[in-house]
């Protein structure tokens, strides 16, 4: 059973994914400084866990149907640490892509209903694109 209340160990969780994008980011703009990137990575990972637990994210990423999008992140994560971030992150893309691409529709709907920003994702042009994605209405 998922519990929706936000515990301390919760707060960290998404506080530490957070993070983990931030430093993915600064790690992509500096230049793929593999430093900046792998600590993205693992601050993102980290909080993860912590934000859905341990068993939750494994069998997430142990999931028949996530192997590919799992095996692209962590060859991505590999080839990082030995100093290929370029290419390392084209996989790791892919590979976060796959892993969570049945989050898309619920990520379209809560950029709609932001209270400024919107409108923008709510434009014809951008909600033929989630539309469009594997079939799926989003609701709005």
């Amino acid at each position: 059973m998922v519990s929706f209340e936000l515990n301390d160990t919760k707060k960290i969780g998404i506080g530490l994914t957070g993070f983990g994008v931030f430093f993915s980011f600064l790690g992509i703009i500096f230049f793929f400084d593999k430093g900046l990137l792998a600590m993205g990575n693992i601050l993102f990972i980290a909080g993860l866990m912590l934000t859905i637990g341990l068993k939750s994210t494994m069998l997430f990423f142990a999931k028949p149907k996530n192997y590919k999008g799992t095996i692209s992140f962590g060859v991505g994560f590999f080839l990082l640490l030995i100093g290929w971030p370029f290419f390392g992150m084209i996989l790791e893309a892919y590979g976060f892509i796959v892993l969570f691409s049945g989050f898309w529709p619920t990520v379209a709907v809560l950029l709609q209903r932001l209270p400024i920003l919107g409108w923008i994702f709510r434009q014809p042009a951008v909600t033929s694109f989630f539309t469009g994605y594997r079939g799926k209405r989003v609701p709005v």
